[in-house]
């Protein structure tokens, strides 16, 4: 099922944060992803969209939290992102060019 979506389900948008480009230097990249999608999933879809070569993804699920507005209690939604390790030498031009 999840093999037949379009990689642009699957990868929502790249976090571009201080500390994300941080690991960009490392040739990491950070990534929020669909809930459902797995790790072959995110591989595939982030060759797909990039052209580069995926060689270890790792996926951080983060849970909700608490917040509150005035006398309204509620909780975030579920976040899943993935830390995609790419082959020595390759980079993502187009995330590292929009900050």
């Amino acid at each position: 099922m999840s093999s037949e979506r379009h990689p642009s389900d699957i990868i929502r948008y790249p976090i571009i944060s201080e500390k994300s480009m941080d690991y960009t230097e490392q040739g990491k990249y950070i990534f929020l992803v669909s809930p459902h999608a797995t790790k072959a999933d995110i591989r595939r879809a982030v060759t797909d969209l990039y052209n580069v070569d995926v060689v270890k993804v790792n996926v951080v699920n983060l849970p909700r939290k608490p917040k509150h507005w005035g006398r309204h209690r509620y909780k975030t939604g579920k976040v899943r992102k993935a830390i995609v390790t790419l082959a020595e030498g390759q980079t993502i031009p187009q995330i590292t060019e929009a900050v």
